[in-house]
């Protein structure tokens, strides 16, 4: 946490610095950066009232009041009565309110457009991982999408997940040789139609994934199943499950195994969810100290129930 403090403030000062928010004016309008942000609100949002906009960008009552106040003598806005409430007053953006806007933002652009230009090809990067910043700074909801594989994906997963595994239960080298193993191989021998990986990504970051492979004799096997601790609760291991055994049922696979193991119980829980079933456990120090490894497996015969969820 200390490290993540420190990087936070460091990220602060580059950031105010780059995008040039430290200036008594905003873009050399008649403008602090607060009062360019309500503008913005008002913009985006009109109508709108006060208290909406405090809420948004937790600014003091008095210092939106006191904004909104300089706006209106600028002739930006208007304050109406609001139908039901007469106390309700919803804020609108005048013509001139959207001329001045249109200004500040169209200048704001291009020196963000300057910025980013200055940066090379290394903008797009760091396009990619401000937005996965801001998905989780606002809450870690947000929406995700569920995409089969591309190129890299194999190396970011077996990578994340050896770190993952490490971190939490101790399982080092022989987990980190296990996932090479299993994600060289399914590159290795990748058969288009009978075998796929899924990912789970919100604004470019990885959140979890799936891979399925061919067992042999009508077997499918799930593999690296894993989702990232920011992102449980949202339905993504689900999902992805899910992914996994409708594809085996058009492949036409009749039954999909899986190894996992009794710690993980995050995962054994979506296991049974979906009708899979336990058919086999044996203790393995294939990582270090004494495991109970499991093998689980849905039927996906014609005349076997439907896994719901």
């Amino acid at each position: 946490m200390d490290q993540a403090i420190e990087q936070f403030r460091a990220f602060n000062r580059a950031h105010t610095r780059f995008a040039a928010v430290l200036a008594p004016r905003y873009m050399d309008s008649e403008m602090g950066v607060a009062e360019a942000r309500l503008l913005y609100e008002i913009a985006a949002r009109h109508p709108v009232l006060a208290t909406e906009l405090q809420d948004a960008l937790d600014l003091d009552a008095g210092y939106v009041s006191r904004a909104v106040k300089r706006f209106e003598d600028r002739g930006w806005i208007a304050r109406e009565r609001g139908e039901e409430d007469a106390r309700q007053r919803p804020i609108i953006l005048l013509p001139a309110g959207r001329t001045a806007f249109d200004a500040l933002d169209d200048t704001t652009r291009a020196h963000s457009r300057r910025q980013l230009e200055s940066l090379g090809p290394a903008a797009a990067t760091l396009g990619h991982h401000l937005a996965a910043a801001r998905a989780l700074i606002e809450g870690g909801a947000g929406s995700w999408e569920i995409r089969t594989l591309r190129p890299g994906d194999m190396g970011a997963i077996a990578s994340r997940q050896a770190i993952l595994y490490a971190e939490n239960y101790g399982w080092e080298r022989p987990m980190e040789l296990l996932l090479n193993d299993v994600t060289t191989s399914f590159l290795r021998d990748f058969q288009p139609g009978r075998e796929q990986c899924w990912v789970a990504e919100r604004g470019g970051e990885m959140l979890g994934s799936v891979m399925l492979a061919d067992g042999g004799d009508s077997v499918a096997k799930l593999r690296l199943l894993y989702v990232e601790s920011h992102a449980r609760g949202l339905g993504i291991g689900e999902a992805l499950v899910r992914s996994c055994i409708e594809f085996a049922r058009q492949a036409g696979y009749q039954r999909l195994e899986l190894w996992t193991h009794t710690i993980l119980t995050s995962a054994r829980r979506i296991y049974a969810a979906h009708g899979f079933e336990l058919v086999s456990s044996e203790v393995h120090t294939r990582f270090g100290e004494p495991l109970m490894g499991e093998t689980w497996s849905l039927d996906l015969s014609p005349n076997a129930p439907p896994a719901t969820p």
